[in-house]
């Protein structure tokens, strides 16, 4: 029996890989002047960098229970096997909800098969899980071969990110708000990353050249054969940047893979405009 993949917006791939892939999309929700949109299907990355640039607050929301009730009760009717790979429970609350609104519909189909996973990661560095295993769901492999690859991913993906103004991640309480000023005026750029499903300041870099060449340094002492994995590079609204980046990899560490997307809506929001992130899976 084949396994069915559900991922939520925040794993940043674009519209066609759900469609392509037959990968069950739930949508987190954005709001921008008190109109409410689904992340990825009703409003675009560019929307939101637009209306940031405006002067504008979007505000973002998890996955509502109405939608994970949906998704879950057509699996449970279809008595197809699921595994739904959930956003970092450190930075939403979408994957309590969904263990939540399992359990309620395990109540209504007892047989009901869905394993919910906390990937602990977000954007591309997600998005590179949900990729493999939508590859391997679809070359008809086991649940349980399926499960292991996640599992490992999950524990070994390295996110490692910059972002072109702190404010943003003020407002979320990700840095304070004295080191966003500072981080203003001094031209610090900081190199940031996620460990255990939290955002964690990693160090700052005095200019845009310097960070680079500290990104590439840190991917050496972390990757495991960088040359012969994919390398996920995800941007906000800046795809010169990322291009740059890529070149850079290329040229300094060898790899020759990569998936290059855009960050979308519901983490851009909390990062604004010229984010660069990139992601390896690593050798700890």
């Amino acid at each position: 029996m084949s396994v069915k993949i559900l991922t939520d917006s925040a794993c940043d791939l674009p519209l066609s890989f759900y469609e392509e892939n037959h990968v069950t999309l739930l949508p987190l929700k954005v709001e921008i002047d008190g109109n409410e949109y689904e992340d990825v299907k009703t409003i675009d990355s560019k929307q939101v960098y637009q209306a940031i640039r405006e002067g504008k607050v979007p505000k973002t929301s998890q996955v509502s229970p109405h939608l994970f009730e949906e998704a879950f009760t057509e699996l449970a009717e279809k008595n197809e096997d699921g595994i739904y790979i959930a956003f970092s429970s450190e930075l939403s609350g979408t994957y309590q909800t969904a263990v939540m609104i399992s359990n309620q519909v395990k109540e209504k189909y007892p047989d009901f098969n869905l394993i919910i996973i906390d990937s602990k990661c977000a954007s591309l560095g997600y998005g590179l899980i949900v990729l493999e295993a939508a590859k391997l769901a679809n070359a008809g492999a086991s649940k349980e071969e399926i499960l292991q690859d996640i599992e490992f991913r999950c524990k070994h993906m390295e996110h490692l990110f910059t972002v072109e103004d702190l404010d943003y991640l003020a407002k979320g309480g990700r840095v304070s708000k004295a080191s966003a000023f500072l981080g203003g005026l001094l031209n610090i750029k900081p190199l940031l990353n996620v460990e255990d499903g939290k955002l964690v300041p990693l160090e700052k870099h005095r200019g845009k050249k310097k960070l680079f060449n500290r990104i590439i340094e840190v991917m050496k002492e972390r990757g495991d054969s960088l040359e012969s994995q994919i390398v996920g590079i995800s941007h906000a609204d800046d795809e010169n940047m990322a291009n740059e980046m890529k070149e850079l990899i290329a040229e300094k560490l060898g790899v020759k893979e990569f998936y290059i997307s855009s960050i979308g809506s519901a983490i851009g929001t909390h990062t604004g405009s010229g984010t660069i992130a990139i992601f390896f899976l690593n050798k700890l």
